[in-house]
């Protein structure tokens, strides 16, 4: 009997606990475009509209709104961003009929929606609910127990209006609300429900752990709507998410009065609690319950056990140094327009991230939904948040300014519980008032505890940007008021150095520092993207791009320039990042970007595409040989060597791993192909967290290489993985270039007289007085849209095997070797020229498209023409890469295989030589 009696009390709480709490309201809905804001009538705010939609979803997704009309051109706007197939601005009513099970009679009922952009004001059976919800980044919430009080049969409406409600960004590029990445969509995302509550339930749970006490504070809210006050047992139980375990607990009785009550459960944990950090993300799981006889509310949160923390200019994780290896999120969700709210769609952004060694994610001018937090408590990443704001006005708009503090205030209730969530950022670039910034920095770290806050991640505005705030717990910039600390401002203006880092520009810095939008070296657009747009934003930029090369007759050509772009822009990734490093002081650098970003003029800086997939460029393993919690490192002067001098670099090793490295040596070889030319090793006693230099020297005479070489070093440490390595040039001492029957001018006319003679000729105009692109050695910064004023060059293309390079060690790009020759150098616009051919291209922007060139061959009358406009004539004894070029480029000359194709149009290019006054352009004046 007594098992009967236990078999039918466990199915009456199976049944209580299966009762239906939440209705799911994904699916169809009607949706009726109000675009002339008419307002509906009032006797269809109860009622269904004619136009079918699937929600969750969008306008854009549904197909409504205005369509597409423009054609693929290279002009605004269709080089602004990817463009909406369908596109609507305004005011949609959305509804629905639910039914109401009888159990939810007397129960506090609310409707959820995840995200919506902007606002958001609900009917119920054609009565307006009280309020509006406008949050970019926080679910949407009303309570409807007012409005439904039977059950049954209700139409739900829903009025989502994503017209701008703020101002809050410069030409709205902030990405929370812009066309450029996520576009200006109408609808609802993510979870949407209908929940039942009992007259007392627990509306919000925080959670503050502490490392030290190994304790975690839960600061529980709870609602008594009963109309009468009460006590309730309030239950707190803490279990290790994954593996169950139990962590911890406290139950505690709570007197009620009527409306809310808030309490702190102070739990301790386990001593053997683990602690979250990228090398162990451990989640905890608090489940903080009423179970009274007649009451069950129940809200689970996740945490995880650790301690963000600075010290001095070091940031630290659980008492360790940290270093953030960082990329952006500017919402890049190319085939829907808006970002995922499942944890799959962010496990490919993190996924990607990961393979190429990030450990950080900050969301620029955003805050990612649910999912995106969830991934990476479970992944181990480091997430800087920001509030939805990019503006150069902040703080003369009152209203605009209260809205930012309450969106602070819900992205800290929402999401603060994630130990995932460890910045926070004010937004990004802002400008004006500081005071402003300043105290909502303030309220902030007074309210929440949680995270590290600064006032903005870097800005242009006078007076700031170059030091911390007084409130910063850490620092983004791209340069302080003693230099710059990212290599903008130091590739195309310095000889390439390896031995250098940006301590000279951090020194007194009080607060860990962070680099801020590090890279943005443009890449030419990968024109096999086209075919994965399939969803609702068309890429007419890309389509532009190729409708322009094939009618140039040059679109086999696409593969190879972004090939070349790409290479150089890994390159500079590479130096860029390994400075940092180099850098005591730095605490982590932010790229922009690993991946595309298809907006603001199309700045495709991305080694990944917007889709965070590989373009081919460089693979995930060879990215983290420089990327990674431990970096073997060579500090190095100079990339240019020749062969009587040697070759000399000092041993360094980044060490952000888990834990201290002992005993350990790292080898080292200097080869050319199979051929070793000196190896040996270094050990180091311990490698403790963090920076670790001096650790010893190589030495590597170069006497060996008897010709123009191209070397590889190596540095890997012993028993890892853990690997590196650098190219270095080496070229003979002595070396005279061999002018056999060329004839060298300068000037023009004594080109074209020497030509008509019938004579081999060696044209290299000066380049100061040419006409044509400023010589880089960097490529297009960001965008050539958005930043016209700069040179366009996306650097070298040539093929190695030319008999003209035969003596000139080159891969098909730019490499350090390249930098001389490319500065001392004006680009050549050759669109005039037709037949001979270029020897050495360079890659026009994807705007232009023209045809450049620096090395271009062709016959001329009888002559033989050899046009070079990079300085082959200037201090050569002193300029071994130009010195070993000319001797190349002569010795192609006066050998048979010197016969270039015929040549017209170069008769007509007199005006092009010696009527400029070419000047170069510092690294600020593309702003």
């Amino acid at each position: 009997m007594k098992k009967i009696i236990g078999v039918l009390l466990l199915l009456l709480q199976l049944t209580a606990c299966t009762q239906v709490s939440r209705i799911d309201l994904s699916g169809q809905w009607t949706v009726h475009l109000d675009s002339a804001d008419a307002g509906m009538d009032g006797a269809w705010y109860g009622k269904l509209y004619d136009t079918p939609i699937a929600l969750p979803g969008t306008t854009d997704m549904a197909g409504l709104g205005t369509p597409c009309s423009l054609e693929p051109a290279l002009t605004k706007p269709q080089m602004l961003h990817l463009t909406r197939a369908h596109s609507y601005i305004g005011p949609a009513w959305y509804s629905r009929e639910v039914e109401i099970p009888s159990g939810w009679e007397g129960k506090e009922l609310f409707l959820h929606l995840e995200r919506v952009l902007w606002d958001s004001q609900v009917w119920v059976d054609g009565v307006k609910v009280d309020g509006h919800e406008e949050s970019l980044t926080t679910p949407h919430r009303y309570n409807l127990t007012p409005y439904i009080t039977k059950a049954g049969r209700h139409i739900l409406t829903v009025r989502i209006d994503n017209r701008k409600r703020h101002d809050i960004s410069v030409k709205e590029l902030a990405h929370a609300y812009t066309e450029d990445t996520q576009v200006k969509w109408n609808g609802i995302l993510g979870d949407m429900y209908l929940e039942a509550l009992d007259k007392v339930y627990i509306k919000d749970v925080q959670l503050y752990p502490d490392v030290k006490s190994h304790r975690v504070k839960a600061v529980v809210s709870v609602c008594n709507a009963s109309g009468k006050a009460c006590s309730v047992d309030l239950k707190l139980a803490v279990t290790g998410q994954t593996d169950g375990a139990k962590r911890g607990g406290l139950e505690q009785n709570l007197p009620l009065p009527v409306g809310d009550t808030e309490v702190e459960l102070d739990c301790p944990l386990d001593n053997d609690t683990p602690l979250w950090s990228e090398f162990n993300p451990y989640l905890c799981q608090a489940t903080v319950e009423i179970a009274d006889s007649d009451i069950f509310s129940q809200k689970t949160a996740t945490f995880g056990l650790r301690n963000m923390e600075k010290a001095g200019n070091t940031l630290k994780i659980n008492g360790k140094p940290l270093f953030l290896r960082g990329t952006l999120e500017c919402c890049i969700f190319p085939l829907t327009g808006t970002p995922p709210t499942d944890k799959a769609g962010w496990e490919k952004v993190f996924g990607a991230a990961r393979e190429y060694g990030m450990n950080h994610l900050r969301f620029h001018s955003w805050c990612p939904p649910e999912a995106a937090f969830e991934v990476a408590d479970e992944m181990g990443f480091y997430v800087q948040v920001e509030l939805p704001v990019w503006s150069v006005t902040l703080g003369k708009d009152s209203l605009t300014a209260d809205f930012l503090r309450e969106e602070a205030r819900r992205i800290s209730h929402a999401y603060g519980n994630h130990p995932s969530f460890c910045f926070w950022s004010m937004g990004n670039e802002l400008q004006y008032d500081f005071n402003l910034l300043n105290s909502m920095v303030t309220e902030l770290k007074q309210a929440d505890n949680r995270h590290l806050y600064t006032a903005t991640s870097f800005t242009f505005e006078k007076g700031h940007g170059d030091w911390p705030e007084p409130n910063d717990d850490y620092f983004v910039t791209q340069w302080t008021k003693k230099g710059w600390v990212r290599g903008q401002g130091v590739f195309n203006q310095e000889t390439p150095s390896f031995a250098k880092d940006f301590r000279a520009s951090i020194e007194g810095m009080n607060v860990p520092l962070v680099t801020h939008e590090v890279g943005q070296y443009s890449v030419y657009p990968d024109l096999s993207e086209i075919d994965k747009y399939t969803g609702t934003l068309l890429p007419l930029n890309f389509m532009a791009v190729k409708k322009d090369l094939e009618a140039k007759g040059r679109l086999d050509k696409a593969p190879l320039y972004l090939q070349a772009s790409g290479k150089l822009a890994a390159i500079l990734y590479k130096e860029e990042i390994e400075r940092a490093l180099k850098t005591p002081g730095i605490s982590g650098f932010q790229l922009l970007d690993l991946h595309d970003f298809p907006g603001q003029g199309t700045a495709l800086v991305g080694l990944l595409n917007a889709f965070w997939e590989s373009k081919g460029i460089i693979d995930g393993k060879d990215f983290r040989e420089f990327c990674s919690p431990v970096v073997p490192l060579l500090r190095f002067p100079k990339a240019i060597y020749t062969n009587d001098e040697t070759f000399q670099a000092e041993v360094e090793l980044c060490n952000y791993g888990q834990e201290e490295l002992k005993d350990k040596a790292l080898t080292w070889r200097v080869s050319s192909g199979a051929d070793v030319i000196a190896e040996g090793k270094v050990t180091a006693g311990a490698l403790r967290i963090g920076h670790n230099g001096q650790l010893g020297k190589i030495e590597a005479p170069l006497g060996k290489v008897g010709k123009a070489a191209k070397l590889e070093v190596c540095l890997a440490l012993e028993g890892t993985e853990y690997r590196n390595r650098w190219n270095i040039w080496v070229y003979p001492k002595t070396l005279a270039p061999e002018w056999g029957s060329v004839k060298y001018t300068r000037n023009y006319q004594e080109a074209m007289a020497l030509l008509a003679k019938g004579e081999k000729v060696l044209f290299n105009p000066d380049w100061r007085t040419t006409q044509g692109v400023e010589g880089k050695f960097v490529p297009v910064f960001w965008s050539p849209v958005h930043f016209p004023n700069q040179a366009g060059t996306m650097g070298v293309l040539c093929n190695p095997e030319h008999p003209a390079l035969a003596d000139f060690p080159t891969d098909m790009h730019t490499d350090w070797q390249w930098w001389d020759l490319n500065i001392n150098s004006t680009t050549l616009v050759v669109d005039s020229l037709n037949g001979g051919a270029a020897v050495v291209e360079m890659v026009d922007n994807f705007v232009n498209n023209r045809r450049l060139a620096s090395l271009y061959e062709g016959q001329v009358g009888t002559g033989k023409l050899m046009l070079a406009t990079f300085d082959l004539e200037k201090a050569l004894d002193k300029r071994p890469v130009a010195r070993q070029m000319l001797a190349s480029i002569l010795k192609y000359m006066n050998s048979e295989e010197f016969q270039p194709a015929k040549l017209a149009g170069f008769e007509n290019m007199k005006d092009v030589f010696g009527t400029a006054n070419n000047k170069k352009q510092a690294a600020e004046g593309i702003y």
